[in-house]
């Protein structure tokens, strides 16, 4: 007989593995926790065949002199009896049973874990009744939080009371919690807040890793951080040439400029040279999105200037799905042919479609994606030459 066949009869640590994984995956406590009656647990073993019996009776007895040895108080041995005229008959376990709870909690060495599970499970439906599905549904998780688990439920109570468009989430005030906190227990608790709250106090389109949008909390004001190009300060900055000021404050204050430039580079956007009845705003990337909340802007000559990568192309898509009008300045194909020294290379490039460019962007966008001029070319605004951003601009103005 090989050793092969001697190796793939059960042993009692292979039912006690079988056992720990069906453990680990919480399919012991899940039954508990929802009150389902106790089921017996019964695994087939692998045991010799009357073959194996007759090729190495030794290693068979062997075998099942270890299993005879088995504590009888943890498990029921059922037998089956096998063999014939060569070796005689014989019985060997054919099953493995385990009656009660109790005696697969003290095989697991789990009994500590089970009581652990239970205190907390009968704390959570007195303190907060809809979540103790979630701990029914998730019992290895809620066992893993179980040192820090009432400052989380209590949390999720504060934010359903407290919550709200007017609350930042610093203000959460429960002992023992602060935003570290949050910030670092996030995906429990969106999970354990989507079982408490209402429907329409979570916003389900943004994912758990923008709490404070998903659950309707105030959030960090966008900036707006602008400065007049025109000699004269215009009414609604003037006395100051420069401001940052909040975005919903500034859509309440409508600046009397006639053309406003939107760029990313923040020493291009300070060394703009004059230009009479304009303005200069600092896009910061993906913040230009922040403009959204200004509609006066749509009233005004928007031109936009970004890198010419795709992610520039990308900004400009989205400015331009606010503002139509928006057009862009430096971002085409003979400004980048022209500063070919100056390429650069773009860390992650988008590859997304994006109606609002007109054609000639779309196309240059899409030689971009291609990398048509080589792997993910950009052209940085700042290593364009000034002599071309002052001619550009002067022709803005005309």
């Amino acid at each position: 007989m090989s050793r092969r066949a001697a190796a793939a009869w059960s042993s009692f640590d292979d039912v006690r593995q079988k056992l720990r994984r069906r453990w680990t995956a919480g399919e012991f406590l899940r039954a508990l926790a929802r009150g389902e009656p106790w089921q017996p647990v019964a695994l087939p073993l692998r045991a010799p065949t009357s073959a194996e019996l007759a090729a190495d009776f030794g290693a068979a007895q062997d075998w099942l002199s270890r299993w005879r040895q088995i504590d009888d108080t943890l498990v029921r041995l059922e037998w089956k009896t096998i063999g014939g005229r060569v070796i005689g008959t014989n019985t060997v376990p054919a099953k493995v049973v385990i009656e009660r709870a109790e005696q697969l909690w003290r095989l697991l060495r789990v009994a500590g874990e089970v009581e652990r599970f239970t205190v907390l499970l009968d704390r959570t439906h007195r303190a907060a009744p809809a979540l103790a599905g979630w701990v029914a549904d998730h019992p290895m998780k809620a066992l893993a939080q179980a040192d820090r688990w009432d400052r989380l439920v209590d949390t999720v109570r504060w934010i359903e009371r407290y919550g709200g468009p007017d609350r930042y989430l610093r203000q959460v005030d429960v002992p023992g919690v602060d935003t570290k906190f949050i910030e670092q227990h996030r995906g429990v608790l969106a999970e354990l807040l989507d079982r408490q709250l209402p429907p329409e106090r979570v916003a389900a389109e943004h994912p758990p890793s923008r709490f404070v949008q998903r659950y309707r909390l105030r959030g960090k004001p966008a900036y707006v951080r602008l400065r007049s190009l025109d000699a004269t300060p215009p009414a609604g900055l003037a006395p100051y040439r420069e401001l940052t000021v909040r975005a919903e404050e500034l859509a309440a204050v409508p600046i009397a400029a006639t053309r406003v430039f939107v760029v990313e580079n923040e020493i291009t956007y300070l060394a703009l040279p004059p230009v009479d009845g304009a303005l200069a705003i600092l896009g910061g990337g993906y913040a230009a999105s922040a403009l959204g909340a200004v509609p006066w802007l749509a009233d005004r000559e928007l031109v936009y200037w970004g890198d010419i990568d795709t992610h520039g192309f990308a900004i400009l898509d989205r400015l331009r799905a606010v503002f139509p009008q928006a057009r862009s300045m430096l971002m085409d194909r003979a400004t980048l042919l022209a500063h070919r020294p100056h390429w650069g290379r773009e860390a992650s490039p988008v590859n997304a479609v994006l109606p609002a460019l007109t054609p000639d962007e779309s196309a240059l966008y899409a030689d971009l994606v291609a990398d048509a001029f080589g792997p993910a070319v950009r052209l940085e605004q700042e290593r364009i030459r000034f002599g071309q951003v002052e001619q550009a601009l002067l022709s803005e103005a005309d």
